[in-house]
């Protein structure tokens, strides 16, 4: 994994970076930068070997997408852009450098956009995109037109990424390779701080270090936002304000500055009472259920609430919060079976979302297919996540998408399965996708509820599980067929 070298942004602002190709375009974090990019006039085209569902919007949006990696792709470009997926050695990389072009990280050129905005930056171990797109929401609900770039797109909007003309920028701030520490925001979320990308940070103290770091580029005149419930985010309270910041708390403790109580989910969505500095602001509602859900929609509403945004319109908003796609999102059913979607890899978040699926299965029964997300996660992580797969009634686990990374005998898929504790006929590994839609059938019956969870590849696949249920028995395939 590249580890994104950081510093200062300086002014730079996107006008200044020309004719911009992206490496890997397709991706939802690169074609997100291209969307805003292509919607506030600018020159923009890509590169990617296989056809993602974004592209076909960018191509609409004037983008010029080339389905190959070759040199050719970079004439009558300035500014070269890659993600921490593309290694140092990609030859279009390489070719960007001989040429002299100019080479930014994602980071650096999202960061070139916010020049002159006012940045509302979300980061956090889980939550971002949620938390991220219920902040957009507000800002559109208070009358203001955000630009916004997020790690997934609104269901409401169909869109992860707008280039708007109000003085509000909203981001997703990703710490997984430190590129959050190339922001400057105004205001700054953090949702939870809990143990990942310790490849990166080496351990636990690493990782929350980082996270100061981060609260601290926040504008002096800005604030920060974070979590009273969770424990790594109160010892970054207690480091902040000791250095004299601004920060405002959320959560179900006492002391926090905007504290939630009588927080109820249901299968209709989730609803709790807020209190402002021991103020009631009245009921809050969503129409997604989960308890987590309810924390991130506060975080949101603290931070619009301190901007000085009407309370009527956060409110509204939140009311009105249509979900993101690839979180918690309902596919459809099929055969009497309720297929859902879930982005979630970090075994806190799937446990939280295990849980709200649980609720929502009403008495069913809970079927997980779960690749896991990185080797180093799943090696470092297993007890955590084996916990978690087992509040599920039956789970298929793939092996494990970590491009680049190298697996170890004895680590991975098998290892995971193994280490679930449900009984053997209740779990089973599988080391292909080709295989999950048969094994899917002949597990299911009417009344279940099936989630893809995990790595971005399956948390995309609830279209297919659809498809296989609803064939015919007759059509559907054998389970030794896949």
């Amino acid at each position: 994994m590249n580890i994104v070298e950081t510093g200062a942004t300086g002014t730079l602002a996107a006008e200044d970076l020309g004719a911009i190709h992206l490496i890997g375009v397709g991706g939802v974090g690169m074609s997100g930068l291209a969307r805003l990019l292509l919607t506030r006039g600018m020159v923009v085209s890509g590169s990617e070997l296989r056809e993602w569902p974004a592209l076909a919007a960018l191509r609409a949006l004037g983008g010029t997408i080339h389905m190959s990696h070759v040199e050719s792709n970079l004439d009558g470009v300035d500014t070269v852009v890659y993600s921490t997926a593309i290694p140092q050695d990609h030859l279009e990389l390489v070719e960007a450098r001989r040429r002299g072009l100019r080479v930014l990280h994602r980071s650096e050129a999202l960061a070139a956009t916010m020049t002159g905005r006012r940045t509302v930056a979300v980061a956090g171990t889980h939550g971002k995109t949620t938390t991220t797109s219920m902040m957009t929401l507000i800002l559109q609900h208070a009358g203001e037109d955000p630009s916004f770039v997020i790690g997934g797109e609104i269901s409401e909007v169909g869109s992860n990424a707008h280039h708007g003309t109000g003085r509000y920028f909203v981001a997703e701030a990703d710490e997984s390779d430190r590129s959050f520490l190339r922001y400057r925001p105004y205001v700054s979320i953090i949702t939870n701080v809990d143990a990942d990308h310790l490849n990166t940070y080496g351990d636990l103290a690493g990782l929350e270090a980082a996270f100061v770091e981060y609260a601290e580029l926040t504008d002096p005149d800005g604030f920060v936002v974070t979590c009273a419930d969770d424990p790594g985010a109160r010892r970054l309270v207690a480091t902040l304000r000791g250095r004299g910041r601004r920060v405002f708390t959320y959560g179900t403790a006492a002391d926090a500055d905007l504290r939630l109580t009588e927080v109820v989910s249901s299968v209709q969505g989730v609803r709790y009472f807020a209190h402002l500095d021991g103020v009631s602001l009245g009921e809050i509602r969503l129409p997604v259920p989960g308890r987590h859900m309810g924390l991130n929609s506060a975080a949101a509403l603290l931070a619009a609430r301190k901007l000085g945004l009407p309370l009527n319109a956060a409110v509204e908003a939140l009311a009105t919060f249509p979900g993101v796609r690839r979180r918690f999102e309902r596919k459809g059913v099929a055969g009497g079976v309720q297929v859902y979607d879930e982005y979630a890899y970090h075994p806190i978040s799937m446990t939280a979302a295990l849980h709200t699926l649980r609720e929502v299965a009403a008495g069913g029964r809970l079927l997980v297919v779960f690749q896991p997300y990185r080797v180093y996660r799943t090696r470092d992580l297993q007890a955590e996540l084996a916990a978690a797969l087992s509040l599920a009634d039956e789970v298929i686990v793939l092996e494990v998408f970590g491009p680049g990374e190298v697996r170890e005998p004895g680590e991975g898929g098998v290892a995971l399965t193994a280490a679930v504790d449900l009984p053997d006929t209740r779990k089973v590994f599988v080391p292909s996708w080709e295989e999950v839609p048969g094994e899917v059938v002949r597990r299911a019956r009417a009344g279940d509820l099936v989630v893809t969870m995990g790595a971005p590849p399956i948390s995309l696949m609830g279209d297919e599980l659809l498809d296989a249920l609803a064939r015919p028995a007759a059509d559907a395939p054998a389970p030794d067929a896949g």
